[in-house]
């Protein structure tokens, strides 16, 4: 396992993270001031400041991107459905022209939830049958742009608004029906927090191999969680063993960045040169 102690060299920060402090453009400026060497924007992020000049100011402060957020929210119903389609493929556009490494999918949970206005259902089994088909489709047109996807499982908790794939077993099931010769195209992000519990994880890891591997997300949780969404821990805060996990997925080959992805309204309402600080202390001593 890579030893991270003396420097932070393969610390990527989620922009998330900082969201509430500034724009992209000065969340760049931040990472520059603090030796911060990779990025993962999110789309939003990208919109407020113009696909160009965003592209520009990664360029000009010399960054790497570990990802990109994020491709996804494929459930929708037959209205929605194309706007689905389209959305997604805007997705990969705009990873391309960053430069970004993969795509990071969040895949949707029930239609209502993932494109508001599509009609209401609770059939979580059509809603998965319809990610499946909908990645399918994405990777068609994720190719002519060599640009890979990596399907991110989501915490239970999430499977009604945001994500009907809760595990690693599940990601990597679509990933073999759909990728089965491994080609690149396909593969999973897997964030800690999302997936730390589950008893299955290790030998899915092992599973996954180097060529699925495609992104590895930091941060903790917190006992108690006051807020399932924004009350994400700084990696140390909580209870999450986030070194065996790593180790794991290093021990697969894996040798990207280690991404820090923080919602939290505590750490929102912190200077974001406290929050850099602090992330980088510790990727040191905890990650």
């Amino acid at each position: 396992m890579r030893d991270f102690s003396a420097d932070h060299r393969w610390l990527s920060l989620n922009t998330a993270t900082v969201r509430k402090q500034g724009d992209l453009l000065q969340i760049i400026d931040a990472c520059a001031r603090h030796g911060i060497r990779a990025i993962d924007p999110w789309r939003d992020q990208v919109a407020a400041v113009g696909l160009d000049r965003a592209a520009r100011a990664v360029r000009d402060a010399g960054l790497e991107l570990s990802g990109y957020c994020r491709g996804g929210m494929f459930t929708a119903d037959a209205v929605h459905r194309i706007e689905a389609r389209d959305d997604n493929r805007r997705a990969v556009d705009e990873a391309k022209a960053l430069g970004a490494s993969c795509i990071v999918l969040v895949v949707g949970g029930l239609p209502q939830y993932s494109r508001p206005g599509s009609v209401a259902s609770k059939d979580i089994a059509a809603a998965r049958a319809q990610v499946e088909d909908a990645v399918a489709e994405m990777m068609e047109y994720a190719r002519t742009a060599r640009m890979p996807l990596a399907i991110e499982p989501l915490h239970p908790a999430y499977a009604a608004d945001r994500a009907c794939v809760n595990t690693t077993k599940h990601a990597l099931d679509i990933c073999d029906r759909l990728d089965p010769n491994r080609g690149g195209a396909l593969g999973v992000a897997l964030d800690v927090y999302h997936i730390w519990w589950d008893p299955e994880l290790l030998p899915q890891i092992v599973r996954a191999g180097k060529d699925r591997l495609l992104a590895f997300h930091v941060c903790d949780w917190l006992v108690p969680t006051k807020d399932i969404l924004n009350d994400r821990g700084m990696m140390g805060d909580g209870v999450i063993d986030i070194r065996s996990v790593r180790r794991a997925v290093e021990a697969q080959g894996f040798a990207g960045y280690s991404e820090i992805e923080i919602f939290s309204n505590d750490w929102w309402g912190r200077p974001i040169d406290e929050v850099l600080r602090t992330c980088i202390a510790r990727h040191r001593s905890v990650v």
